[in-house]
């Protein structure tokens, strides 16, 4: 049985750094789609974000990829964790709130470890799971709303997208457990979004024509924020969470994101989201503390403890 890693006030800051960083990104990408394609905007978030990634690997003296087979599985993550959820959930933001995207977003624990359970034997669907699946469902369903069941929307279609987004995340975990064992982590992350980049650019060039460069200023804050801030400088952080409190914990950040996210939506973009959102989010939160399972092992805990003798 794996234990499970004590979060120290160290590991905590950088859970919540982390959250404030991607939380931040929904805006900076509804900042940047003013004036930048969603794939463009996914084009520049992988190739300013190897650009980052690559002098670090090199810095700390890791290995690096040589094969051409190696490098294949790099550019298949690259699609599966880059290329496709960024380039649906920029899409989604052309049509749904950011904060409601941010939401949707928090599936993708849910979806991982409904893929684990298919995909690997020591991953099956425990009680425990199933409930927290069940729930994060559920909460996927209320943020929908039954109105998308009436007619399919452009509103709707981005929800779906955000959806696609989350499945296409899970998958890059199940890839990343298959192909990329051994591989250091910020090696892993520089070459799938160079993976990504060598995908996004010739589809940005084909669909949305050649990059703008007379780009306003705020234009540009939001691909350089997503780009360095949420991605390259993301990665570096979140695999140090990992190192030192254990991938376990990481899923804590999924709760964090979306308030985040949720706040800067209402403050800057004065957004409004219905109150199925809300309550959409809680079944999902939900889900995840049942996933995550410390909530319920204390509860146990507590009503296992013997009575106290005065």
């Amino acid at each position: 049985m794996t234990v499970q890693k004590t979060m120290t006030n160290a590991a905590w800051a950088q859970l919540g750094l982390l959250a404030l960083i991607w939380g931040g990104s929904f805006l900076s990408v509804r900042v940047a789609l003013d004036e930048v394609g969603p794939m463009w905007i996914v084009g520049h978030r992988a190739v300013w974000a190897a650009l980052v990634l690559w002098p670090v690997v090199m810095l700390r003296r890791l290995p690096l990829p040589r094969s051409w087979r190696l490098w294949a599985v790099l550019v298949v993550m690259g699609a599966l964790n880059n290329a496709i959820p960024f380039g649906l959930l920029a899409w989604g933001q052309q049509h749904v709130e950011t904060g409601l995207i941010a939401i949707l977003n928090a599936a993708t624990a849910i979806f991982g470890v409904l893929f684990a359970a298919i995909f690997f034997a020591d991953e099956r669907l425990s009680a425990r799971k199933a409930l927290g699946v069940a729930l994060g469902f559920s909460g996927v369903v209320w943020v929908i709303g039954p109105a998308a069941l009436s007619g399919f929307d452009l509103g709707a279609l981005g929800q779906v997208a955000a959806i696609g987004a989350t499945i296409s995340y899970a998958l890059a975990g199940v890839w990343a457990r298959k192909k990329m064992g051994g591989l250091p982590p910020l090696t892993a992350a520089a070459g799938m979004t160079t993976g990504a980049a060598l995908i996004m650019v010739p589809l940005a060039w084909l669909l949305e024509g050649a990059p703008r460069l007379d780009l306003a200023p705020a234009t540009i804050a939001g691909l350089a924020y997503v780009s360095i801030g949420s991605t390259a400088l993301a990665y570096i952080i979140y695999y140090r969470v990992i190192a030192i409190a254990g991938s376990g914990n990481v899923l804590l950040v999924t709760l964090m994101v979306a308030p985040v996210a949720i706040l800067l939506g209402v403050v800057v973009l004065d957004e409004t989201l219905p109150v199925r959102a809300y309550a959409g989010f809680a079944a999902l939160a939900a889900g995840l503390v049942v996933l995550d399972g410390r909530l319920l092992r204390r509860a146990r805990a507590r009503g296992a403890a013997p009575a106290p003798k005065f």
